[in-house]
């Protein structure tokens, strides 16, 4: 019993200080920058690849046959 009474205690102070900090502190806003490395970026689709995504796999003829 003297255990959960001390566990409730400790929690009880933690819990406190949350909400203490949560209330009572304002924080500062600022501007930020971020440097992204290069190689992280996403390449930039070539024409070929743009006009796939686009139009589909699906809308050449194959054969010279249409399509439904």
């Amino acid at each position: 019993m003297r255990f959960l009474t001390v566990i409730g205690v400790l929690a009880g102070l933690g819990f406190g200080g949350m909400y203490a900090l949560a209330t009572f502190v304002t924080p500062r806003t600022r501007e930020m920058t971020v440097t992204i490395p290069t190689n992280k970026l996403r390449a930039q689709p070539t024409e070929a690849e743009a006009r796939l995504d686009r139009d589909g796999p699906h809308t050449a003829a194959v054969g010279g046959a249409s399509q439904p």
